[in-house]
């Protein structure tokens, strides 16, 4: 197939920044593709309301490969909980395969993009509050685990996004270290776009593609782009977690994400 090279660019472009901020911040980079991915597809002819399930579906799939690669990274610093990777995991893959193969597919695309507006507003006002825990709160026992990650896999796979903006919060909460909570989230990141890309594909097994190169509600060449770049820059950003001052990185970032909630929101209202 013949994409444009400017299509070409704009998507290793995105691809370097959401690999970059996938290994900085836990997150695997769907608060930030999917309204540039939304954006660039719609410019592209594809309808609105397809446009956001596309990108939700494409920036989760990415997540298989950015994961990998900054886990790698925040593992040799010995900085992921594997036992709490072991309790959040079984959870994570029962709530993303109800939300990739269920829900997903029978929201429309102005919900979706409404949630998701909501759900990055939400995140960033976090981000911006930085709450402390009090020091006796610890992580749930095993059924608790369970539940939590049955909770963060469901909303990451109606957002597309790799869970960092629910279990990072969710682990500081019940006072694990941000170092160890950002990696742990990194780690997590794989068994919840495993679940959800599995679920778009059963759900969008039989449509018509909205593109050439498209498959279901996954646009591969997108997926094969941004992929390739960001995992080229994910462990630069787990390098930079260890020696940035990251609560202030966090506090800008949340102002991009209000305006990346903005958009979203003005896409579902307009419908």
């Amino acid at each position: 197939m013949n994409l444009e090279w400017l299509f070409i660019v704009e998507l290793l472009v995105l691809g370097c920044f959401t690999g970059f901020l996938a290994g900085l911040l836990g997150i695997g980079g769907g608060m930030l593709l999917v309204p540039f991915l939304t954006f660039l597809l719609t410019q592209r002819g594809v309808d609105g309301q397809f446009a956001v399930k596309m990108a939700i579906a494409t920036s989760m799939a990415t997540i298989l490969f950015t994961s990998i690669s900054s886990v790698r990274a925040h593992h040799k610093r010995g900085a992921v909980r594997w036992d709490l990777v072991r309790g959040l995991a079984p959870g994570i893959v029962l709530g993303g395969l109800l939300a990739g193969a269920g829900v997903f597919a029978m929201l429309k695309g102005q919900w979706l993009a409404l949630f998701f507006a909501a759900f990055v507003g939400f995140s960033a006002t976090q981000m911006l509050l930085d709450k402390k825990p009090k020091p006796t709160r610890q992580m749930p026992g095993a059924p608790g685990q369970v539940a939590a990650g049955g909770v963060i896999g469901f909303l990451s796979g109606l957002v597309g996004a790799g869970g960092g903006f629910v279990s990072v919060p969710f682990m500081t909460w019940c006072n694990v270290t941000i170092h160890n909570a950002v990696a742990t989230s990194a780690a997590l990141g794989f068994p919840i776009a495993l679940a959800n890309v599995a679920g778009y594909v059963i759900g969008g097994w039989s449509l018509t593609p909205a593109l050439p190169g498209a498959f279901g509600f996954l646009y591969l060449p997108a997926l094969v782009l941004i992929a390739a770049a960001s995992v080229l820059f994910a462990p630069l950003g787990a390098r930079a977690a260890h020696a940035m001052n990251v609560k202030q990185l966090k506090r800008a970032f949340a102002f991009l994400l209000y305006g990346l909630a903005a958009y979203m929101l003005y896409k579902g209202l307009a419908g």
